[in-house]
């Protein structure tokens, strides 16, 4: 009985290796952010990390994440201490910067992305789950992240690019 479970189900588990090895190859490694894109309820769109956004996104080979993601343009902090940060200098701060990192998994038959953050710097992230439907052409990455940082009805388009 044994012997006939194992020659059934030897192809389809050797056949789920190799699409989990092509599927880790092209994930694995570290991207740079080209674009995010936020789309509004009305259909308006904005630049949340203006025009040139600067970002690393992580794939281990172990299915650990981090996403680090910056407005190119930020203000310094006139004190030198961001103890010391003015109010404006804060809101400058916090909305020029998004972070977060966990686990993650792929399912390419559904195109998706499945994201377990662990920590984040919007709080109200930690311990979710967040699945989010990509496209991975020529080392270009796009996901579509439904539940934003700005809440509502917005979503944003993320774009990486393969290092």
């Amino acid at each position: 009985m044994c012997a006939v479970f194992i020659m059934l189900f030897t192809p389809l588990w050797a056949q789920d290796l190799r699409l989990s090895e092509k599927i880790r190859k092209q994930f694995v490694g570290t991207w740079s952010l080209t674009a995010v894109e936020n789309t509004n309820a009305d259909g308006s769109k904005t630049l949340p990390y203006g025009e040139n956004p600067v970002g690393l996104l992580v794939f281990t080979e172990a299915g650990d994440y981090a996403i680090q993601i910056l407005k190119a343009t930020r203000p310094k902090v006139a004190a030198g201490d961001k103890n010391k940060a003015t109010p404006d200098e804060n809101l400058a701060l916090v909305q020029g910067n998004n972070s977060h990192f966990g686990t993650y998994t792929v399912r390419p038959e559904k195109h998706t992305i499945t994201f377990n953050v662990q920590h984040a710097f919007y709080p109200n992230w930690e311990g979710d789950v967040q699945l989010r439907s990509y496209k991975l052409e020529n080392n270009m990455l796009s996901y579509v992240v439904t539940n934003t940082t700005n809440g509502g009805a917005v979503t944003a388009t993320v774009v990486w690019k393969k290092k």
